[in-house]
C-alpha cells in the first residue's frame, strides 16, 4: 500500500512538473511571435482563421477580404475614432485601464448582465492575434500575459498598427483596407471623419452591422464618436 501511495505522490507531481514546462513552453512561444512581430507583419490571427473556418464550412469557396497596409497609410480619421470609441486612454495606460475596468463592471452590476467591457486595444489585440472566442477563466488570465508582453516588446503605435489591420469589420471582412473598400469603395487613407466614425461604431459587432447599416443604435453612437474624436491623442 506504501509503494502504491508514493507512485501515486510520484506520478502527481511529474504531471504538475510537466504541465507547468508546456506552459511554460506555451508563454515562450507566444513571446517569439511577438518579437517576430516587432518587425514583420503578421498574415493571419487565431480569430482571423476561426471565422475563415466558419465561413468555408457553410461554402467552400469562402474567403477572407484583407490586406495590410502600412500604419502611414490609414486615415488618422480612423485612428482617432477606433481610440475615441474603444479605448480613450490608449496611449497613457500600459496595456490596462483599470478605471474603464471599473466602470464597467458597475455598469454589469447594475444591469444585472454583461453589457460593457473593459477591454483595451491592446486586450482586444491579444485576444484576436492568439485566443478562441470561448470566454473562459483561462482566456483571461491568458489575455492578461499577452497585453503585458505586447506592451513590453511593442511600441503603441506598432501595436495599434497591428490592431488595424485584423480587426473584424464584416462578414469576412479584416482590416481597415478591406473595410475601407467594402463599405466605401476607397482606401484607408482616404475616410472622411464621418466614415471613420461610422466604422469605428460597428467594431462591438461588426457582422450585425454589416447587414443593418442603418441601424438607430450604429448612427447614435456614430455621432457621439464624432464629437470625441478631436479631443483624443494617437500615436
Amino acid at each position: 500500500m506504501k509503494k502504491i501511495k508514493n507512485w501515486l505522490l510520484r506520478w502527481a507531481w511529474r504531471s504538475v512538473t510537466i504541465f507547468f514546462a508546456l506552459l511554460f513552453l506555451y508563454q515562450v512561444w507566444l513571446f517569439a511571435h511577438i518579437c517576430w512581430w516587432v518587425k514583420f507583419n503578421p498574415s493571419t490571427s487565431a480569430f482571423m482563421e476561426t471565422r475563415l473556418e466558419i465561413m468555408q464550412g457553410k461554402n467552400p469557396r469562402a474567403a477572407l477580404q484583407y490586406q495590410w497596409v502600412s500604419y502611414a497609410k490609414i486615415s488618422g480619421n480612423l485612428k482617432r475614432a477606433l481610440i475615441a470609441a474603444e479605448d480613450a486612454s490608449f496611449v497613457d495606460h500600459e496595456g490596462f485601464d483599470w478605471e474603464g475596468i471599473q466602470k464597467a463592471y458597475e455598469k454589469n452590476l447594475r444591469r444585472g448582465k454583461i453589457v460593457a467591457g473593459g477591454s483595451t486595444i491592446s486586450q482586444q489585440l491579444a485576444k484576436n492575434l492568439f485566443l478562441s472566442t470561448k470566454r473562459t477563466p483561462w482566456r483571461k488570465l491568458e489575455e492578461a500575459a499577452i497585453t503585458v508582453m505586447l506592451e513590453a516588446v511593442m511600441d503603441k503605435e506598432r501595436i495599434f498598427e497591428i490592431y488595424l489591420n485584423i480587426i473584424e469589420w464584416g462578414n469576412g471582412v479584416f482590416g481597415a483596407e478591406a473595410a475601407a473598400r467594402h463599405y466605401y469603395d476607397t482606401g484607408a487613407a482616404y475616410l472622411s471623419a464621418g466614415q471613420a466614425a461610422r466604422l469605428a461604431a460597428m467594431v462591438p459587432n461588426p457582422r450585425y452591422y454589416d447587414r443593418h447599416r442603418e441601424a438607430p443604435g450604429l448612427l447614435l453612437k456614430t455621432g457621439i464618436i464624432l464629437e470625441r474624436m478631436n479631443d483624443v491623442e494617437i500615436p
